[in-house]
């Protein structure tokens, strides 16, 4: 089985468009094929590469049959003759090359790593990954650039940020392109072994014969000649010597000649930093209510934030945004595609090693976000807010939203059967739903000011201000009313949103079956100390969807395999 790629441009919903025209040389599909079947038969499995050139330039056109190049004033040119044409007004890429790929598909791997949430489109992936096919030493490695003319023809009209003929250049003028440059840093082996492409063997036609080459042209194979094994050394032997000889000296000329090797140096790189804040993001990632899940976390946190980030991901739940409270968040955020934005007013200088609950940085880090879901109520959206340590079944928007404006939505911390679940303080600041509405918008601005006197954290602020002292606003067993805002608080059906402690899920053999008996939406993992501990109850529980060691998330075959 033979496998093809054209690495061509995929979009980002953050980015703008560039519309390109991959072309590939009509005369080129007959030497591609006929490429592909003399390499096909070698007793090896084999990796086929040719690049593609870019420019704005291209003064020819088929003939009615579709076979042939012509000229301007209708006569034929020849595929070698359009192609030293191209070689000297036509440039190869290295921010943003095409590359044509194929191999033979057989239990062999392409390579050893792991690839990289690369932004495609935005250089360096194609080169990382080829690198990495390269040194994994699977397969047999070969360059056919020379053989298939590939390229593709650039619009003066398109969009075109950059303009710089290196991809050092692009990193430095671009953070897409930078993003790239750590994310190669990082994975695989390209910032330790990288080759230079102009080293590989390369796949050459000369005359009617296909040839394989080095870049110095003293050790020539061609594939005709499997059944001897034949492998020519410094020179040449065969009839057609001479004629071989300067058809490859004719691949030794500047024009024929590739160099795109990339320097690889952690030094290249800067810190990384998006263009988007909150208020550029929010009408990126908003549904069509105006919608948006907002979870805040610290670099401790990463990889259950990841894990969060899968779960949403399989439910197709794509208007969520998080907050990074330092710096490593942020870029960890960024390199795994997260949507992301950093915090002016955060605390800085905490341990989120220890932060926990009750401790001095989990108070302080709970009052950035009723400050931040304040913050975005003013900006017109409406705000679900999620801890990173509540799993999520299935989507609770929709039934949450049913609620309607001017009602708090907001999950109960109670866990005693018997009594209330609006009892004193046991309003969970860690997950509930806020319309951008007046009254929520009044009663959150009281919640924040009461969060700035205390010491404690913003969960017992919410309680007191919305519930009132000892409960006073109480209104049957589940509600709240503020008087001076008209804001009810709805707990939520605690079979519905079930936190840590309640009838002792986390402690089921099968908390997922457990809870789907019981039509759970969510399952908060508090009510336990210490972000070890809370991550090895998730992880034990199976209610987990991120692969650490390769940082991506699991499939829902890995899932299933697993139990989960």
């Amino acid at each position: 089985m033979l496998c093809f790629l054209a690495m061509t441009h995929l979009f980002n919903p953050l980015l703008l468009p560039l519309v390109l025209v991959f072309l590939l040389i009509p005369t080129s599909i007959f030497h591609f094929i006929s490429a592909v079947n003399h390499v096909h038969e070698l007793d090896h499995d084999w990796f086929l590469v040719a690049s593609s050139k870019r420019g704005s330039f291209f003064p020819f056109f088929l003939d009615e049959a579709g076979r042939r190049w012509l000229r301007k004033d209708g006569k034929p040119i020849s595929l070698r003759k359009l192609q030293e044409v191209l070689a000297q007004t036509w440039k190869w890429e290295y921010c943003k090359g095409r590359m044509l790929m194929a191999w033979n598909n057989r239990d062999v791997p392409l390579h050893m790593g792991v690839l990289p949430p690369f932004l495609y489109g935005k250089g360096l992936h194609n080169h990382w990954f080829i690198n990495e096919v390269y040194h994994s030493n699977y397969r047999f490695v070969f360059d056919a650039s020379w053989t298939i003319s590939n390229l593709h023809v650039h619009d003066l009209d398109d969009y075109e940020p950059i303009q710089s003929s290196t991809f050092p250049e692009c990193a430095k003028m671009a953070w897409e392109y930078n993003g790239n440059l750590h994310l190669a840093e990082l994975y695989g082996l390209f910032s330790s072994r990288e080759v230079n492409f102009s080293d590989f063997i390369k796949l050459v036609k000369c005359g009617k014969h296909f040839m394989f080459t080095n870049k110095d042209q003293n050790v020539v194979y061609s594939p005709e000649h499997l059944s001897s094994r034949s492998l020519w050394k410094g020179q040449v032997v065969s009839r057609r010597k001479n004629k071989i000889i300067a058809c490859l000296a004719g691949f030794s000329t500047p024009a024929w000649t590739i160099n795109y090797s990339i320097q690889s140096n952690t030094n290249a790189s800067k810190p990384l930093h998006l263009p988007y804040n909150l208020e550029t993001l929010l009408p990126i990632l908003a549904d069509q209510s105006k919608t948006v899940v907002l979870s805040v976390a610290g670099y401790s946190y990463k990889d259950m934030l990841m894990s969060w980030v899968c779960r949403l991901r399989h439910l197709k739940i794509n208007n969520f945004l998080v907050c990074a409270l330092d710096a490593e968040t942020y870029e960890f955020s960024v390199l795994q595609g997260i949507p992301v934005f950093r915090d002016s007013f955060a605390p800085r200088n905490i341990s989120f090693n220890d932060c926990h609950f009750g401790t001095k940085c989990f108070q302080k880090v709970t009052k950035t976000k009723s400050r931040l879901v304040l913050q975005i109520l003013k900006l017109g959206y409406n705000v679900l807010l999620s801890d990173v340590d509540v799993y999520w079944f299935r989507n609770p928007i929709p039934l949450l939203q049913t609620f309607g404006p001017a009602v708090l939505a907001a999950q109960s911390d109670e866990y005693n059967l018997t009594v209330p679940i609006n009892l004193p303080r046991r309003l969970n600041s860690g997950f509930y739903f806020a319309w951008s509405d007046s009254p929520t918008i009044a009663a959150l601005e009281r919640v924040v000011m009461h969060a700035m006197t205390t010491e404690l954290s913003e969960q017992p602020s919410f309680y007191d201000t919305l519930c009132g002292l000892d409960g006073s606003n109480r209104v049957g067993d589940d509600r709240c009313w503020e008087p001076r805002t008209n804001l009810t608080i709805q707990f939520l059906d605690r079979n519905l949103f079930p936190n840590g402690a309640y009838q002792n899920l986390w402690q089921e053999k099968n908390v997922r079956a457990t809870c789907a008996k019981k039509g759970c939406y969510v399952l908060h993992n508090n009510w336990i100390s210490g972000r070890k501990k809370k991550l090895e109850r998730q992880v034990h529980s199976r209610l987990w969807d991120y692969d650490v060691s390769s940082r991506m998330c699991l499939h829902r075959w890995q899932r299933t395999k697993a139990g989960a």
